[in-house]
């Protein structure tokens, strides 16, 4: 016996069919009379039928005949929050986007985490999964991350992160004007007592860190700059700028007091993995922040 679908009657779809073969979003913005970012939502939010079949996979390749189903209600956006960007979602993992001042995960008795939000929109989509965390982002660090479905693509990230993630970028406003216009830093990183990390020109028992940095922009006071992380520790970036005398701007814990935009100034901009399931590259990018951004407009 089906079971009735109390939605079922509010949702609405425009049905298409396919001419030539092509990725799905690249087929949709090509035939939709829609914006972008509105067909870029429909298909994140479950909007997109192929075939009487729900497909979130923005690549998915479509055939000749094959019949699309696009919704048109309003009720199919389930996600809504002012931390958290839905970026990309299919049914192994979602990108997304935090802003600063929200942790990766919960901790102590914060109610307010990317996993709680993800969690939430999950069962609010009927979707019988949680959001597995992979990688972290301190709460103060706005950008782009992966969290996994279920467990088995969790632990594919986890185990083989370094050779899925390819290329891994932030950029920073620093304090003070960059001497060189790109180079590298490279030491090894350990907690102290505190859990403040400190870096050591020589192995101290911690971990080699790898940092290389670009300068995009400066003025006589600060400089953006865009890091290239080789490896990914805790604190990396913020120790490495501290070493070079150029702290992250609005750093609390490893800065010289500098703060122009109110925040410590370091997003994570540029995310780029081979997907662990398909192996198919994914490759992310968000603006630089805007308030990062005027202060080099000023010049």
């Amino acid at each position: 016996m089906k079971r009735h679908n109390p939605y079922q009657k509010q949702d609405k779809y425009e049905h298409l069919v396919v001419q030539q073969e092509a990725p799905l979003l690249e087929w949709l913005l090509a035939n939709l009379k829609q914006s972008k970012s509105k067909t870029k939502a429909t298909l994140q939010n479950r909007g997109i039928k192929v075939n009487k079949k729900l497909v979130t996979q923005f690549d998915f390749m479509l055939r000749p005949g094959d019949k699309v189903s696009v919704s048109t209600s309003k009720s199919n956006d389930k996600f809504h929050s002012r931390h958290v960007k839905l970026v990309y979602e299919d049914r192994y993992l979602v990108v997304v986007e935090k802003n600063h001042g929200i942790l990766s995960m919960a901790a102590g008795h914060s109610s307010l985490n990317v996993k709680k939000v993800l969690d939430d929109y999950f069962k609010k989509s009927r979707q019988k999964c949680n959001a597995h965390v992979v990688h972290r982002l301190d709460r103060d660090t706005s950008g782009l991350m992966i969290y996994a479905k279920d467990m088995q693509t969790e632990q594919i990230l986890e185990r083989d992160w370094h050779n899925i993630v390819y290329d891994r970028r932030y950029v920073a406003v620093l304090s003070g004007q960059m001497e060189e216009d790109n180079g590298t830093v490279a030491n090894w990183l350990k907690d102290n007592k505190a859990y403040v990390t400190y870096s050591s020109p020589e192995d101290n028992g911690g971990k080699y860190a790898v940092t290389h940095f670009q300068v995009l922009d400066s003025t006589e006071h600060h400089s953006l700059v865009e890091f290239k992380l080789e490896t990914g520790r805790k604190n990396q970036i913020r120790v490495h700028a501290a070493d070079m005398n150029h702290p992250v701007c609005g750093d609390i814990k490893y800065g010289n007091g500098d703060d122009p935009v109110h925040r410590l100034a370091l997003h994570a901009y540029v995310l780029c993995f081979y997907h662990p399931i398909t192996h198919q590259p994914m490759e992310f990018d968000t603006p630089i922040p805007v308030s990062f951004r005027t202060l080099f407009s000023k010049k």
